[in-house]
Formats: C-alpha cells, sequence, structure tokens
C-alpha cells in the first residue's frame, strides 16, 4: 500500500483513543501495567529521557501517553488537582480490578457498588492524577427501568 493509500484509521485503532499527558509517563505505563494489565505496544523516548509518545493496551483498547512537555503546551493534572475527564473501563470482575488499581497505588474517590444503571461501579484517581471509572456490568436494563430507577433515589 503506497503513503497515500493508507487506512484512514490504523489497523487495530478504535476512532476515539484517549492520548494521557502524565508527569511521569514511563510510571504511568508501569502503573497501568499493574493495575490493568496494561501491555505495552510503543515506546519514543525522547530528548532528557521523557517519552514522546507510547501507547499500550488495556482489554481490546489503546491508549497514548507522553510526558509533559510545558514549553510545548503539554500539562498533565498538576500536583493537587486532578482531571475533570474520566476514562470509563468495563472488565469482567470489577472488585478483582478496582483491588489491583488501589493495591498499585490509586485513591478511591467512590467505592465499588451495584448501581441502578446495571452496572456494579467504582471511580479512582491514578497517581498521575487522571480519573477512572471502573465498572463490571451486571444487569441489562430498559431505558424506562433506569428512569424509575433515578426517580427512587429522589425519594
Amino acid at each position: 500500500m503506497s503513503p497515500t493509500q493508507a487506512n484512514p484509521i490504523p489497523n487495530g485503532m478504535h476512532t476515539i483513543t484517549p492520548h494521557l499527558v502524565c508527569r511521569g509517563a514511563a510510571d504511568a505505563i508501569a502503573f497501568y501495567g499493574k493495575a490493568f494489565g496494561a501491555v505495552e505496544l510503543a515506546r519514543l523516548p525522547g530528548p532528557e529521557g521523557k517519552l514522546m509518545h507510547a501507547m499500550i493496551r488495556i482489554g481490546d483498547s489503546n491508549l497514548m501517553l507522553v510526558d509533559e512537555f510545558p514549553g510545548c503546551g503539554s500539562l498533565g493534572p498538576q500536583p493537587g488537582q486532578s482531571s475533570p475527564v474520566t476514562i470509563h473501563l468495563y472488565v469482567t470482575d470489577v472488585d478483582a480490578t478496582f483491588e489491583r488499581a488501589v493495591a498499585a497505588g490509586a485513591k478511591v474517590t467512590m467505592p465499588v457498588d451495584d448501581m441502578f444503571w446495571g452496572d456494579r461501579y467504582g471511580r479512582i484517581e491514578d497517581p498521575f492524577g487522571h480519573q477512572w471509572s471502573i465498572a463490571t456490568h451486571t444487569r441489562d436494563l430498559s431505558p424506562q427501568e433506569i428512569q424509575a430507577a433515578v426517580a427512587a433515589l429522589g425519594s
């Protein structure tokens, strides 16, 4: 295939791929490996040993990472602040994954519990300030059943 005939979405990629800026991207790769079973796919070191690009796979999805490069406006969540974006991760065993993430250094922001929309769900903040929700879908509910459950929350 010539360069002009390249696939517009590379093989193995999805339409949307999160790209995280991390203060310490190499450490983030190690954390995601311990917490979520991430597999490293690529690593491009740049000046001063910083990562200019890296890619990992968690389950069937890729996640790109880069170190901070303040001169280029590339900043991750700052100390004491977390990202306003949450990455949602579906897994087969939310409790085990959640426990692994916490053991690897994540901070619990919402303990795992059964939710009204049919997921067993919890939230963490990773050591780099990125927010993650982790869930296992446990029940299929109709939109009407979910709306009734929301209405019951207010009573």
